[in-house]
Order: C-alpha cells, then sequence, then structure tokens
C-alpha cells in the first residue's frame, strides 16, 4: 500500500518544480494582450474583439446595450455580421449599479435561449470558447444582444471566465 504515498511524493515533486496539471487560466501571453488592451482607467466601456486574446479586429466600443448585434441598421454599436465573430470580451465598465455585461444567445436580450454574464472584477474573458450559453451552445462566436445589469440579474453558472 505504498502507492498512494508514491504518487503523492511525485505530485509534490513536479508541483516543486512547476511540471503539474495544466489549469484552465490564460496563459501569460492571452493576459499580457489584454492587459496592454485595457484603459488606463475604467471609461464605462464594453470592449469585443474578433480574436480571442483580445486580438483581431475591435468589432466595437460602447457604454450602452445593443438589442440586436445582427442587425444592418444603427441602431447599435454591433451589426451584422458582428454576432458571428466576437472571440474575446473586456468589462472597463464604471463600478457600481449596472456594473454587468450580459449576453444573450438570442436578440432582445432573451434569456430563455442562454445568457452569460461578465463581472467588472473579471476584467476580460479572453477566449469565448471555453464558455457554454445554457442551451449548450458555445458562446464564441454566437452573441446576439448584450445589456448593462446589476450582478443580482446574472444566475449561478452563468458568469464568463
Amino acid at each position: 500500500m505504498r502507492r498512494p504515498a508514491i504518487a503523492a511524493a511525485v505530485v509534490i515533486a513536479l508541483a516543486s518544480l512547476g511540471l503539474g496539471a495544466p489549469t484552465a487560466s490564460a496563459t501569460s501571453a492571452d493576459e499580457s494582450v489584454c492587459g496592454e488592451e485595457w484603459p488606463n482607467s475604467r471609461d464605462g466601456n464594453l470592449r469585443v474583439w474578433q480574436d480571442w486574446g483580445c486580438q483581431g479586429i475591435l468589432l466595437g466600443t460602447t457604454p450602452g446595450n445593443d438589442r440586436f448585434w445582427g442587425d444592418s441598421g444603427n441602431e447599435g454599436v454591433f451589426n451584422s455580421p458582428d454576432h458571428l465573430a466576437p472571440s474575446s470580451v473586456m468589462n472597463s465598465g464604471f463600478l457600481g449599479g449596472k456594473d454587468v455585461v450580459a449576453f444573450y444567445a438570442e436578440k432582445d436580450y432573451q434569456y430563455q435561449f442562454g445568457y452569460v454574464c461578465l463581472a467588472p472584477g473579471e476584467l476580460w474573458a479572453d477566449n469565448l470558447t471555453d464558455n457554454y450559453y445554457q442551451s449548450g451552445a458555445v458562446v464564441n462566436d454566437n452573441i446576439r444582444s448584450h445589456q448593462w445589469v446589476t450582478a443580482s440579474a446574472c444566475g449561478a453558472g452563468t458568469w464568463l471566465t
């Protein structure tokens, strides 16, 4: 029965060398790119990029809500085909009140098809491919609307990482 002791010793040795199992957190290269995009101070905006890691085309920056990212009009910052492109998002909104951004799988903030939230303390979600709506659909390249809400509007299991 020495195997558990040997396994524990191996885990401790690997951890001390920094060779433990990979974690779900972003790599330092990913963080540095988003960190470079972070404004000097909170400016009240949501920012959305086409590529993960806050890279590629900046699809938009807005302090407001947008009821349909797939429209072809001038109702909001995001217009078609933006609803098929987001891969990273940033919340530099002002703290207090409605400081959480809720992203929806459908237009007009329809929560029954699924939503996810980005808290102001999270700052950004640099890779939406590992986030899912309640329906099971991936968030990456799949946002139809967003609005600023209070934290109490977001349920358990809806927070972006």
